[in-house]
């Protein structure tokens, strides 16, 4: 990557998917960009579990009205574990949703460098996937990211280029 500005410009949340597998090799390299992610005094709080087979990505799709991301070759779901997370000592705030944010987005950008496409999905019944799949009690979910082939007619959304001006959003001291 020559550019980082440009990939972040570029990269959109993709709600058009062809199905397609993806590869593994690709696979390892988005939870190897998880990996590198930094996190709070590197105590890595999160936990990354990829739904690959047809089985579990259906059992998943019942927790979510995101029906959309039926076609992804892989799902991701991240969680934060607060028992595990550095805890600001003047406030006692527990960054462990910050630091699975972190890890979200570095796959996020892996997922469009690799020439596919992605989007944060926020919207799903967390306790019904825990319900689901035992192993993620005790993690707070935060996300679901669907990796897969883009489309040949999917567009960014029309506000995907919107910004609030520099003005407002940025006060130098």
């Amino acid at each position: 990557m020559k550019d980082f500005l440009k990939l972040a410009k570029d990269r959109y949340s993709v709600r058009q998917f062809e199905k397609a597998q993806i590869p593994k090799e690709d696979i390892e390299k988005i939870i190897e960009s998880a990996l590198c992610a930094p996190t709070g005094v590197n105590s890595q709080p999160f936990k990354i579990w990829a739904f690959e087979s047809e089985e579990a990505k259906n059992k998943l799709l019942s927790c979510t009205k995101m029906k959309f991301i039926e076609p992804a070759g892989v799902i991701f779901a991240v969680g934060a574990d607060e028992n595990k997370a550095w805890v600001r000592p003047y406030d006692n705030k527990n960054i462990a949703d910050i630091d699975a944010a972190i890890v979200t987005t570095h796959m996020m950008l892996e997922i469009h460098d690799l020439g596919y496409g992605s989007t944060w999905i926020g919207h799903f019944d967390a306790d019904a996937l825990k319900e689901l799949y035992p192993q993620m009690k005790g993690y707070s979910l935060i996300a679901l990211l669907p990796v897969g082939k883009i489309a040949k007619d999917s567009k960014p959304s029309e506000r995907h280029t919107l910004s609030k001006s520099k003005e407002e959003l940025i006060e130098k001291l």
